[in-house]
């Protein structure tokens, strides 16, 4: 006859063992580096099934820095400053702060004018019946946050697509909530910024902006994807950071890849040129 509480103990054994575990649910087995496949796959399907869901026709893609601080909060940060230094005449870190705080404040016109933006093409394009021009961004602070702020503040639908960094980074709290995602793979959170993209907006940042610019102009100049307006806010900003001329002259682009992106200054100016593309009709 067999031990009972022996053969309970085996059994409670095998139920705990990893081996005995449903598939979906061991964690390990899919972090092994022969499961990516399967993961790419799932970061690929689980947003697409939401924006299907949603009833997601196309989107507008903002893209920009996440250092860019509201009005209010850049002047908040300066009289800091201005009062740090006050306090410290002869700091070197608080003359550094002040002037970080200034330019802060400077390039805060930038926050402004994406929020209005968001604002204003959701009011125009995201209709109960349809949903297009829908805002989608990176999901964090900056250009991302107003972006989707803008959105927020005239009740429409917004996208944040976050993604898991050394500092983890955070969803603004203007996502719609069931339109904010995470991902690992950068790669699949590319191709879900340009899925749906009708337009492309692109404010002042740092490498991730650059990144995503190019490679979205990269890919419409190779008719890798359709032809979409591409609007770039602060032609200042971009004639300094990238000498187009100069990429022409060398040869490196034809001067018809000039065209491919139009510099505006303001949000009214950036939808303008939705407009005339589209032709006042949301896209197909």
């Amino acid at each position: 006859m067999i031990d009972t509480e022996w053969s309970k103990a085996l059994q409670e054994e095998i139920i705990h063992s990893p081996a005995y575990k449903l598939v979906y649910e061991d964690t390990d087995l899919l972090a092994g580096d022969d499961l990516r496949p399967l993961r790419l796959q799932l970061e690929l399907l689980k947003p697409e099934r939401a924006l299907r869901n949603h009833e997601i026709n196309s989107t507008v893609v903002v893209f920009g820095s996440a250092r860019t601080l509201s009005q209010e909060d850049a002047q908040n940060r300066v009289k800091l400053a201005e009062q740090y230094c006050a306090e410290n005449t002869d700091n070197e870190d608080a003359k550094t702060a002040l002037t970080v705080a200034i330019r802060q404040h400077r390039q805060a016109c930038y926050y402004e004018e994406a929020r209005r933006f968001a604002a204003l093409v959701s009011e125009r394009f995201q209709k109960e019946e349809r949903r297009d021009f829908v805002v989608i961004t990176g999901g964090g602070p900056g250009i991302m946050e107003a972006a989707n702020r803008g959105a927020y503040e005239v009740n429409a639908r917004s996208i944040g697509l976050n993604i898991t960094l050394p500092h983890e980074q955070k969803p603004n709290p203007f996502i719609t909530p069931d339109l904010a995602f995470r991902f690992h793979y950068f790669a699949i959170r590319k191709m879900h910024f340009l899925m749906r993209a009708k337009a492309l907006v692109a404010f002042p940042g740092g490498f991730g902006t650059f990144d995503e610019l190019f490679e979205a102009l990269t890919l419409i100049q190779t008719r890798k994807m359709q032809r979409v307006p591409v609007v770039l806010f602060g032609a200042e900003f971009w004639e300094r950071a990238i000498d187009f001329d100069f990429l022409i002259a060398e040869g490196v682009i034809a001067p018809e890849d000039r065209d491919l992106f139009t510099f505006v200054e303001t949000a009214e100016q950036a939808i303008a040129v939705l407009h005339d593309f589209y032709q006042g009709k949301p896209p197909e």
